[in-house]
């Protein structure tokens, strides 16, 4: 049997920011007015008027997705530069307060707002997500169980959101606190098939939870709509090479559990309860603390089970032509996540305005 192609795509949120202020600014969605002439829906807004989102197309490898992901991190910073505006790439603004930033005027986000107050009016967070095609819902489902124990590993590498409202917040990633107000979001829970899944989708459906699937937020989930396992746990990161870098390590996850799966080894799997352990310790410490290993049953250095994590992928990333992308990471390590280095500068200068200056000059960086 031929092993499937692992698609990817690639989705970005990206910051308005006013280059005098370094404030968030609203865009008035000329930004995705102009940008739907050349890139027509690969740009979108969000709830917030000072968000914009930018996605691939479907990439068959890794070399295509950085092609993309490339192109449209300069395509939106030329479109932001068009109407005076700058584009940053964090979790959270270090200062602007949600308060001050108008809601996109548009039906579903009306009906969010509506639905979930004030929990939707400060979701002013900004994130980065990745789709990986899977072959059938049947495999999504198995991937999605399994997958749930790397999520912890992949956002402690992703942590790019220490400061939030003008506040140190003493995590590495605020973002998730904020985002967890939301129903339906964090680690999922077990599901035993892909009939399974769709009975929960159906049941929440009728009782009026929700109109359709995509008002599942968990940090992974079986895309409702597409063949595809979709991360959703990880802050929107500075550089376009750390973006690369962990969508490469995604990929290769999935490609790695297919193979176990095709030989009938299956990886063991987790309690949620436990694995909430794990991601609360990254969205705290970020690289710089202790996971807990389930295996040993003890506690680890972060940064060792990133390491334990490459080891474990890496018999299919040549075969996916990433082990530059994945290897990266490394770099990631020795370098510190984007909130260690927003916590530096601001170290160094207690200025928050330049830590704006600092994620505006990463978010071109290597463009």
């Amino acid at each position: 049997m031929p092993t499937p192609v692992f698609t990817l795509g690639i989705e970005e949120e990206f910051q308005t920011i006013d280059p005098e202020t370094r404030e968030l600014r609203s865009h008035l969605s000329q930004i995705v007015e102009n940008g739907k002439i050349t890139l027509h829906e690969q740009v979108k807004a969000e709830m917030h008027e000072s968000v914009v989102e930018v996605g691939t197309n479907i990439c068959q490898n890794i070399g295509e997705a950085r092609t993309e992901v490339l192109h449209l991190r300069r395509q939106v910073i030329e479109l932001a530069d068009r109407q005076g505006l700058k584009i940053g790439a964090a979790g959270t603004h270090p200062f602007s307060r949600w308060q001050d930033q108008p809601i996109t005027p548009d039906v579903r986000y009306d009906k969010i707002v509506e639905e979930l107050q004030e929990a939707a009016r400060s979701n002013l967070v900004f994130g980065m997500h990745v789709h990986v095609g899977i072959e059938n819902r049947e495999m999504g489902v198995y991937m999605m169980n399994t997958l749930r124990y790397f999520l912890p590993h992949l956002f402690a590498l992703s942590t790019n959101s220490p400061f939030w409202e003008g506040r140190e917040t003493g995590y590495k990633s605020f973002r998730t606190k904020v985002f967890e107000r939301f129903p339906r979001t964090g680690i999922p829970g077990f599901f035993h098939s892909a009939s399974d899944y769709d009975e929960f989708i159906a049941l929440l459906i009728k009782t009026g939870c929700i109109d359709n699937g995509k008002k599942i937020w968990w940090d992974v989930r079986l895309h409702p709509f597409f063949d595809t396992i979709e991360y959703r746990i990880c802050d929107m990161m500075m550089r376009a090479d750390e973006t690369i870098a962990v969508a490469a390590v995604m990929q290769a996850l999935v490609a790695k559990i297919y193979k176990l799966k095709t030989q009938n080894l299956n990886f063991r799997v987790y309690r949620s309860a436990l694995i909430k352990e794990n991601k609360w310790r990254a969205a705290r410490y970020g690289l710089d603390g202790n996971m807990i290993d389930f295996g040993i049953q003890e506690e680890v250095p972060t940064r060792k089970l990133i390491l334990e994590l490459l080891d474990f992928i890496d018999d299919v990333v040549d075969d996916l032509g990433s082990r530059h992308e994945v290897e990266y990471v490394l770099k990631m390590m020795e370098m510190g996540t984007g909130a260690d280095r927003q916590l530096k500068v601001f170290r160094e200068t207690g200025d928050l305005t330049k830590v704006v200056d600092y994620i505006l000059a990463e978010t071109t960086f290597g463009l």
